[in-house]
This record gives C-alpha cells, structure tokens and sequence, in this order.
C-alpha cells in the first residue's frame, strides 16, 4: 500500500490504522481520528476495520472494532455518541447524559448528520464512505463539531448550519474556528447525472464553474470538497484555518471503504473527536 498525502496523517497503532490532520493535531486541547479499513476484527465485503451497525455486519464485531478502535486512537469507548444520519442538515448539541447514543444505546433521533460539544468527556462520531467529513474545532470557546455532507447535504449547507449553531449555541466567532474537509470521493472520481449537477449548479454564489466540470452526455464531475470549502468561507471561516484533505477514497478504497469503488459492499468509515479532559 502506498499512501501519499501533504496534510493527511496515516498512523499506526496496535495494527489499528487511522488519518489525522496537522490543522487539528496542532491545537492540543481536541483528540480526532478519521478511521480505514486497517485493524479489526470483519470479515468479508466489511474486511476489516468495519465501524457501521447498519450494513449487515455482525453487531459483535462492529463493537468489538469500536473498542479496539478506541483503544488505537486514544478515545473512551464509553464516551461515544454517534450520529443518526439521512443526507439531512438537523444538527444536535450533545452532553455526556447523551453518552452511548448509536453505538451501545439505542438512537433516540430519527435524523442527525452533525454533532455538537463543549464538554470533555463525550466523544462525537460520524460516518462515511465517500461522503465528506466537516471537522470544527474552536480553541477559543474550546467548541467541537463533527458534520456528514454527502451531496444533498452539502447543496442543503449543512456546514453552515454547524458554524451557525456553534455560533449562536456556544458564542463561536467563525473566524476563530479551524475546520477540515476530511477525506471524500474526490473530483477525479465523483461523476453524477443532470438532476444532481443541476443542484450544485444552483448555488451561484459560490461560483460553480469551480466545482462542477461537464464530460458530455449528461454526465458530470462535482468536487464535494471545494464545493463544502467555499460554503464555509461563506460562513465567516478564514482560508488558512481551512484544511482540505488531498485523499480521494475512491482512489484509496483499498485504505478506505468507498460506497463507489465497491458497488456498495462495503463496511463504514467514521469521524471521532473529543475535547480532553481538563481542558474544558
């Protein structure tokens, strides 16, 4: 396996593989961790590191990779809430009362793509498989902020719903808040039809002859990560506290699970983050 990326961290620990980012990694008071398929215990079509209870895995194996996950990465199993996601943009502020929500508790929302914290001691999770993954992390109101932006929910801005509740619930000033567009299919690889293009090519503010290439035929090439970008600038982020992932999982599926590389046989990724402890 070859890995090459200029602001993506392939580490290893235990057998267990995981991404980081030097934008996040650098601020000290935040844990994060982007999963791969490297380190646990599924078999088959979600070989191996499969973090997704509704794919048709095992659910004693899901747990079981959550656990050695966790241990890998520096998280407290116990601490986990995950969101519930439909392609929506409902964003939910989540305590430690919420602790165990989608992993050994049952969900108690029927629609959750973006998950937000101020507490150390309640550890976000989100999930992927080509979609692309929002991180937020405020070092001045010690803020985090997990968000799921596949293309409904990135024409429907659900990074700019995150910033907004992060600014009104918590007192966040965008310009204060470092972000990353995490690894996603990328526009070498995410092709769509005209209905799909149409929806991107709606958002003129955002000038979509950036982010949107015709190949002829009704047939198109969307970048979801330039697109989510330019939606975040939109909501008072600076540039350079934007980090943009350079890693296509598509390009990477044998690294990470891609719902196209794979026709949708496939396990599932996920995003964790928490604020550490004492650091409040």
């Amino acid at each position: 396996m070859v890995f090459k990326s200029k602001n993506t961290d392939l580490n290893f620990v235990d057998g267990v593989g995981f991404l980081t980012f030097p934008s996040l990694s650098e601020l000290g008071f935040v844990n994060h961790a982007f999963s791969t398929r490297i380190g646990g215990v599924s078999t088959g079509e979600y070989k191996s590191m499969n973090l997704n209870f509704k794919r048709g895995d095992l659910s004693e194996n899901v747990t079981e990779n959550y656990r050695i996950f966790c241990r890998a990465a520096g998280f407290d199993f116990n601490t986990l809430v995950s969101s519930n996601q439909d392609h929506n943009i409902n964003v939910r502020c989540v305590t430690k009362a919420d602790c165990g929500i989608g992993v050994f508790r049952e969900h108690d929302m029927p629609s959750v793509d973006a998950l937000v914290t101020n507490e150390p001691g309640v550890t976000l999770v989100t999930h992927y498989a080509d979609c692309t993954p929002l991180l937020f992390a405020d070092p001045e109101k010690k803020v985090i902020a997990l968000a799921h932006a596949g293309w409904r929910g990135t024409v429907e801005k659900i990074g700019e719903a995150t910033v907004d509740v992060m600014t009104e619930q918590y007192g966040c000033d965008p310009t204060d808040i470092i972000a990353v567009v995490g690894p996603a299919i990328g526009p070498c690889c995410y092709e769509v039809d005209t209905p799909v293009f149409e929806r991107f090519a709606s958002l003129t503010e955002l000038k979509p002859a950036y982010f949107t290439k015709s190949l002829g035929h009704g047939k198109y090439l969307v970048d979801l990560k330039e697109t989510n970008r330019r939606m975040l600038l939109e909501s008072g982020l600076l540039s350079i506290n934007i980090t943009i992932s350079d890693i296509c999982t598509k390009c990477n599926s044998g690294l990470l699970f891609s719902h196209r590389a794979s026709g949708g046989k496939r396990g599932g990724l996920i995003a964790m983050m928490c604020i550490r402890d004492g650091l409040s």
